[in-house]
This record gives structure tokens, sequence and C-alpha cells, in this order.
């Protein structure tokens, strides 16, 4: 592989639990917002905000942010110019994901060409009750993904991915045989397990139902662990709830149909 600065930032990042106390300047903060501003976008409908101080962050990063896909200050300048909003809440929501993951990818790489770490969570947009209370949120405005940065107080390696052979399709989507979704799997989970990643964290998912445990944390990998989360109900099932109390109605053209 070809490696420069910007390639060796990409390929060495990975999910920080652990900050120091040091809190990044306003600069450091500028940079990195300024950095994922500048991600290619659809019609700029990511926006962030930002929580400082260690004591309620998650993993006490000194910096939290939620990126969230913005639909009411697009909507106030169509406002300007005498237009409203007529388009599809589905096709906004997927172009505003669209704009706030390439948003939020900027945002961790400039982070980690200045010496700092990342974590993403996902379950964001279950909390977006509080949240919207909490940031005094307008309507259209959607929690997406937590994003917590700060200087890392440990320095784990890389975390495994898949083989190219079985992310690079050339020409047409071949066929998947077993010797090949099986190498991929052992990519996964021997790496992780020579990281002994789930035992230090004790992540074993919980088996639900009448399903026996067969595994250890020796064994337990990758792909078990998330076939777990993807086979078993593992957050609360009102997504489209969560759209809605954002002012975001995902159905409302289909139901019209």
């Amino acid at each position: 592989m070809i490696n420069n600065p910007i390639i060796d930032t990409m390929l060495n990042r990975k999910s920080i639990r652990s900050y120091t106390d040091e809190m990044p300047s306003d600069e450091v903060i500028e940079t990195i917002v300024r950095a994922g501003q500048q991600a290619p976008f659809a019609s700029q409908l990511g926006s962030l905000l930002l929580t400082r101080g260690r004591e309620n962050n998650p993993f006490k990063a000194p910096l939290f942010f939620i990126v969230c896909v913005d639909s009411y200050k697009w909507e106030r300048i169509m406002a300007r110019h005498n237009w409203t909003m007529i388009g599809d809440d589905m096709l906004l929501m997927l172009l505003g994901m669209q704009d706030a993951a390439l948003m939020a990818g900027n945002m961790i790489i400039a982070a980690e060409s200045l010496e700092m770490g990342s974590c993403f969570l996902g379950d964001i947009p279950f909390h977006s009750e509080e949240i919207i209370k909490d940031f005094k949120l307008p309507p259209r405005v959607f929690p997406m993904v937590g994003l917590a940065v700060g200087y890392p107080a440990n320095d784990p390696p890389p975390r495994p991915r898949y083989p190219m052979e079985f992310m690079l399709f050339e020409d047409e989507y071949p066929e998947l045989d077993d010797e090949l979704i099986q190498r991929s799997m052992d990519v996964m989970d021997e790496g992780y397990q020579a990281q002994d990643y789930y035992s230090k964290l004790k992540a074993m998912i919980p088996l639900k139902g009448d399903r026996e445990e067969t595994f250890t944390y020796e064994s337990y990998g990758w792909t078990e662990h998330i076939c777990r989360k993807w086979g078993q109900t593992l957050f609360p099932p009102n997504l489209l709830q969560q759209f809605e109390r954002c002012g975001f109605d995902l159905t409302r053209k289909y139901r019209e149909e």
C-alpha cells in the first residue's frame, strides 16, 4: 500500500474510551469543526451540539459532540427565498444522514491528526427527548450520533477489518462461497481475540430466549458479537417515534399514496 501522513492517520484510527484531563483549546475545536464542514454534502444538512467537561460526558471525554441532521436552519433559509419544504422526509433524512456522517468522518480524522482520539455512540437517537430538552432543539433537528473526543489516556491497536476480497467487488457482485465467508470471519474474530478485546471490556452480549451459551471470552469474537446485536432486540423498537418527536414524518408520503 501507499503510505503518507494522511493515510497513516486514517489507518491508525481506533475507538478511544479513556481520556486524559486535558481540555482541547478553542482553536483545536474550531479546527476539528471546520474540517468537518469541508466534507462533501448534499445541502449542508448537518449541525453539531457540543458539551465540554468530563463529568457528565461519555467515557469522561472532555468534548462530546452530537452530530445532527438539521433541516430547521435550511428551511429558515428557504423561507427567506419564499420557498416551503415539500420534499419527502425520507429522502431528506437519507441525504441529511449522508451530510452528517461525512462531516463526522472528517472530524475524527482531523482529531486524529491533532493527536486526539474519539469514539462514536450510535444509540443517541433513542435519547432524543432529553437532548431536545437539554439543548432546546427546535423541530426538524434530529440527533443522529454522538462523538466523544479528547486526548487518549491509552493507545490500543487499530481494530481488524474485513479482507479486501470481502470488501471490494469490481464490475459485479461475486458469489460469496462458504470458504470466503469463513476466511473473512476468521480475520475479524482472530484479530479481536488476539487483542483480548471483549474480555478486557467484559462485553459479551447475554443470550436471550432458549439459546445455550457455548462461547467463552477466549472463543467469543466480533462476528458472534455483531450477530447477537442484530439477532436479538437490543434497542427500543420505536425509531420512527424518535424521528416524529424531532419533527420528521418519514412515512407521510407513502401513507398519502
